[in-house]
């Protein structure tokens, strides 16, 4: 399922505030991220496939489960 526009409309980057947008994430980081997250969902495996980028700082935000993880230290880092 994916974000609902009308919550992507509201989230800003928590680092500084920029806009974000829907990204797919390359494979390897879906299974870093879904090992990372692994023993938070116990009764299940946790789905990530997206993220949310930050149109500014380029940080990516992992969205895990339908849920997007808007920590900055879970953030994946701006790329190169």
């Amino acid at each position: 399922m994916p974000v609902d526009p009308q919550l992507l409309e509201i989230l800003v980057c928590p680092a500084c505030k920029a806009d974000l947008e829907l990204v797919q994430l390359p494979a390897e980081s879906c299974v870093m991220l879904v090992e990372r997250y692994r023993e938070k969902f116990r009764d299940e495996t946790p789905q990530v496939q997206d993220g949310l980028k930050c149109t500014d700082c380029r940080r990516v935000f992992p969205i895990v489960s339908e849920i997007p993880v808007m920590l900055i230290d879970e953030a994946l880092p701006a790329e190169g």
